[in-house]
């Protein structure tokens, strides 16, 4: 099976490196070389651009955000180079409104299409145990089922809509930012009572939270630990906002997404976008004169 892969950053260059050692046959683009280089040392091929992956049965994207897929796959031709009846894989976290409207320009071209977003940090996707949250048609799942098997410990199918993956997606890392949130005043509420905070975090993502974000989060949170990030506050922010827009176009309230929509505007504004966005705790315990 040719694969293509576009969208070389931390979580896709582990991503297709594994995709290369399994065996693939994989031609890679990003928009920086280094990476693409890396690549091409496994085995992988090159790219010459976005719109040179006619080759492929199927084209796996990890980029970062609406704008740059929108960009990188429709305005530089990436869906237009697919043959016909080819697939491709869009694990992005990406808006419901862009997810339609991607599935839609797919049927309009003749080609298969799987919303696919995942849950887990970087050194998940390395070691192939990353959380894949898939949707579309069960025929294009069953054809991606290799490339899941070596990317992921389990895929979770949540419809033939690929939006409904987007969604959930929206919605889990809405669950994630809210356990940092309160993960973060609740610390701040015991070191402003003269505790330890980093004991408090200790216990308590080892008895009623004793689950793998809430120890990833708690210690990165415990330690101050916000650098080099996993995942860029930033990039949070930009969740919690698609979460909000996806709400709204479903009549649905998201009262407690509005009030870390602002948290995350508060980070921003004291220069943490680049931090881990396990460092908006920083909020709460600059807020109670604690940082």
């Amino acid at each position: 099976m040719n694969i293509g892969f576009i969208g070389l950053g931390t979580m896709g260059k582990a991503m297709a490196s594994n995709l290369v050692k399994a065996g693939f046959s994989v031609k890679v683009w990003n928009r920086s070389q280094a990476p693409v280089e890396a690549l091409v040392a496994l085995g992988a091929k090159s790219a010459q651009s976005p719109a040179d992956f006619g080759d492929v049965e199927v084209l796996v994207s990890m980029l970062a955000d609406d704008a740059t897929v929108q960009q990188v796959l429709v305005d530089d031709g990436a869906i237009a180079s697919l043959k016909t009846g080819a697939l491709h894989i869009n694990m992005a976290t990406v808006s419901l409104k862009l997810a339609q409207s991607l599935d839609a320009q797919h049927q309009q071209q003749g080609l298969g299409y799987i919303g696919a977003p995942v849950l887990g940090r970087v050194d998940v996707a390395e070691a192939g145990k990353l959380n894949i949250l898939a949707a579309g048609k069960a025929a294009l799942l069953e054809k991606a089922e290799p490339l899941f098997a070596v990317l992921g410990a389990k895929t979770w199918v949540f419809g033939e809509s690929p939006a409904q993956a987007n969604v959930v997606k929206l919605a889990a890392n809405f669950c994630l930012a809210s356990a940092i949130e309160t993960m973060g005043e609740a610390s701040a509420l015991v070191r402003g009572h003269g505790g330890s905070g980093q004991a408090f975090l200790d216990m308590l993502t080892n008895t009623v939270f004793a689950a793998p974000a809430y120890k990833t989060y708690g210690n990165l949170i415990a330690h101050e630990q916000y650098q080099p990030a996993g995942f860029k506050l930033s990039l949070g922010l930009k969740d919690v906002r698609l979460a909000l827009e996806a709400g709204e176009a479903g009549k649905v309230p998201m009262p407690f997404a509005s009030t870390m929509k602002d948290n995350f505007l508060d980070a921003m504004a004291h220069g943490d976008g680049e931090l881990d966005w396990a460092a908006l705790a920083t909020v709460a315990a600059r807020r109670a004169g604690l940082s």
